[in-house]
């Protein structure tokens, strides 16, 4: 089982890997922790939106803002800019 922790510490590495300004989708994090990494989403979803709510990332969605757990479709995150 892969925890929110390692979801969190994932979501956080791929951001400070990004220069200013550049973001990700969270499907990255889910890749880098399981092959079968589909199932994963949801999970990777409500990590990233615990840390969007503290301000340690930003979800926009074609470029606006955006909250992974009332946006759906497509999602980018970044490091707060």
């Amino acid at each position: 089982m892969i925890t929110a922790a390692a979801i969190r510490a994932k979501l956080l590495d791929l951001a400070a890997r990004r220069s200013e300004g550049a973001t990700f989708c969270p499907s990255e994090a889910a890749r880098g922790l399981s092959k079968d990494w589909r199932p994963l989403m949801p999970r990777v979803r409500e990590v990233a939106a615990a840390l969007v709510d503290d301000g340690k990332l930003v979800c926009t969605q074609r470029g606006l803002p955006a909250h992974p757990l009332t946006t759906r479709g497509a999602i980018r995150l970044a490091r707060p800019g």
